[in-house]
């Protein structure tokens, strides 16, 4: 007989809150991830060591508003309902549409993949390079982190177990006026784990860089940004001098540190990792999207 599992599904966040206080429980949102984590032999339930609590029901974390000039994700919203929600920016879009099959996409969720804490989480380098901030509650209120500092390891979040992530912020993007790409280099063009995942944002005012970041995911333990090394390109002039090129590659070759895997070998990560940051530094233009 299968080993009986303890489930909650309330109607209400403040429901849901008040029993995350109560005792340490496994949240499942879309259990895309969380399922295929504890699965067991075929025709047998997962195990999972705690009592679950489902939320993917909750309205109040599937909300997509504006907020001056600030975008708000609900972190229950699926990757499909985000592909149809107009404030959505493009280039998350695409990054979305990179992610597994329909099927999953009906299912999985932005918030369950910040809290997977993948190094290889397909939204990931674009919501660093964003500046993203994530708005976690609990019956003591709210609290606001960057994602950055929330992910700290692979599979290792920041919260609390009372805690719970209701929304994804992203400051100013709806006003930015930057060029934003998004990548992802894997054996498919979806349905595959990414082997590398990069992502760069822009910004020239009178053909100067006003504004620059660089995210890659899947070539260390969490996503490779640094701001120090961004720095290195404000003020200068596009297109960017071959010199300046090399620099920034140069320092970004010093700090990702990728692994091989059943994937892919870290050599080639590497080096395909610098070349995609080596082609958008190339560009002799950048249009806002």
């Amino acid at each position: 007989m299968a080993e009986k599992i303890t489930a909650y599904r309330f109607d209400r966040l403040d429901q849901t809150l008040s029993q995350l206080n109560k005792e340490n429980c496994t949240i499942i949102a879309g259990g895309t991830d969380v399922m295929v984590l504890h699965k067991s032999r075929r025709g047998v339930p997962p195990k999972i060591p705690n009592p679950v609590v489902f939320i993917d029901q909750l309205s109040e974390l599937k909300r997509v508003y504006q907020n001056q000039k600030d975008l708000h994700i609900g972190a229950c919203c699926t990757y499909s309902e985000l592909l149809e929600e107009p404030l959505i920016p493009i280039p998350l879009k695409n990054a979305i549409k990179t992610i597994a099959a329909p099927a999953i996409r009906n299912r999985g969720t932005l918030g369950g993949n910040i809290c997977n804490a993948s190094p290889a989480g397909d939204t990931l380098p674009l919501l660093y390079v964003y500046n993203a901030k994530l708005l976690l509650r609990s019956v003591n209120g709210d609290r606001v982190v960057a994602i950055s500092d929330f992910i700290q390891g692979v599979r290792r979040v920041g919260r609390q177990h009372n805690e719970i992530l209701a929304e994804i912020i992203l400051p100013s993007v709806l006003e930015e006026g930057s060029h934003v790409v998004f990548e992802k280099v894997g054996n498919r063009n979806a349905d595959a784990i990414a082997k590398v995942g990069f992502a760069g944002l822009i910004r020239v005012n009178d053909s100067r860089v006003e504004d620059v970041r660089f995210a890659f995911g899947a070539v260390g333990p969490t996503m490779v940004r640094s701001i120090d090394i961004e720095k290195k390109l404000l003020g200068k002039t596009i297109p960017l001098a071959d010199s300046d090129i090399a620099e920034v590659v140069a320092a970004f070759d010093k700090i990702i540190r990728p692994i091989d895997d059943q994937r892919s070998t870290a050599i080639y990560r590497k080096k395909v990792a610098l070349n995609l940051l080596r082609y958008f530094l190339s560009l002799k233009q950048y249009q806002p999207n």
